[in-house]
């Protein structure tokens, strides 16, 4: 008895601290469940990773306050209330409502999480070998999932608003229609980055361009094809927006569709020729690209485009959007 009174003396000053740090991220080893983010506080203030336009794009705020400075993004999702920033140190996250930034670390997802899910339900955060955890909504806990996927180099994890899981992977595309419990490999012929839906119609970048599919993902046709493969593609008011490698211009090309992804139309004449076009997005009725000049609109659908924001040294913005509000990550030129 004496020995476990004086080993509870010795216990209480750590259970007092433990209880101080109230944003510590917490590991439960026992059920395999992680919770939590706290604020990075690095040493020297970050600049110049994240931007926000509220104005269509006439002036950019830079939101990467409390970020650190020697991050390297690689993707960038607004979804479900919440800014995700994914990076090679792991995923960050920021309110989008928040006045000002406060950039959160998921401590228990550091590297190798660095992506994480696009499209509808909850969010998933999952690397190249194939592990996955799942933020359940309105809480900063991540469960472990889909411990049944053995395929490895995963590139995209992607949820339809049906509830259709497809996991992207070097050796192409697989999908569930049970919530994970049992998968079916749909596509062979390479692998899948991003995809996107819109009146029952799924899209995908590829290696070889983008593929379409009007079955829930059970057969796909290559739609859109210049040589090179698929680098993004985008919904946009009454169709698609997309930008491939062109093989003989060695230059990307954007496109749109407005047949459901079934023929495509150039709207870059008026864009400097570029291997490194990153993005296109709408809003309202503009269109805007990320360029390696900058961020470019188009108030004319794409028959002529305005620099407006030049780029930063020799990186590239990656545009997305949330309702009326532009974001622009600056990374890295390349896919």
């Amino acid at each position: 008895m004496r020995n476990f009174q004086f080993l509870l003396i010795l216990l209480l000053p750590c259970f007092w601290a433990c209880e101080q740090v109230q944003e510590a991220a917490l590991l439960d080893l026992s059920s395999n469940v992680v919770t939590g983010g706290v604020t990075e506080s690095p040493s020297t203030p970050s600049a110049e990773i994240v931007f926000q336009s509220t104005d269509q794009g006439q002036t950019w705020q830079d939101i990467s306050s409390g970020l650190p400075a020697d991050l390297s993004p690689t993707s960038f999702l607004v979804a479900d209330g919440e800014l995700f920033l994914t990076t090679a140190k792991g995923i960050y996250r920021n309110s989008s409502a928040a006045t000002k930034a406060n950039w959160k670390k998921e401590m228990s997802l550091m590297e190798p999480f660095s992506n994480i899910s696009t499209g509808s339900g909850n969010r998933i955060a999952f690397n190249r070998e194939g592990r996955f955890y799942q933020k359940l909504q309105g809480t900063g806990v991540w469960m472990p999932i889909f411990t049944n996927f053995e395929n490895p180099l995963v590139r995209s994890v992607h949820t339809t608003e049906s509830g259709i899981i497809f996991i992207g992977c070097d050796n192409g595309l697989f999908k569930s229609s049970d919530q994970g419990k049992s998968w079916k490999h749909v596509m062979e012929n390479g692998w899948v980055f991003k995809m996107v839906e819109s009146d029952g119609v799924l899209l995908c970048t590829n290696e070889s361009g983008i593929l379409r599919s009007t079955d829930g993902g059970e057969n796909w046709d290559l739609v859109l094809s210049e040589g090179g493969v698929g680098i993004t593609v985008e919904t946009i008011k009454g169709g698609f927006a997309a930008i491939t490698c062109c093989e003989n211009m060695e230059s990307r090309r954007v496109r749109t569709s407005m047949d459901g992804g079934l023929t495509w139309q150039a709207i870059d004449a008026d864009l400097p020729p570029s291997l490194s076009i990153s993005s296109i997005q709408e809003v309202g009725d503009y269109f805007y690209c990320g360029h390696p000049n900058g961020i470019y609109r188009s108030d004319d659908r794409g028959q002529t485009w305005e620099l407006l924001q030049p780029t930063i040294g020799e990186k590239v913005f990656e545009l997305s959007v949330s309702g009326e509000v532009l974001y622009a990550i600056l990374r890295d030129k390349g896919c």
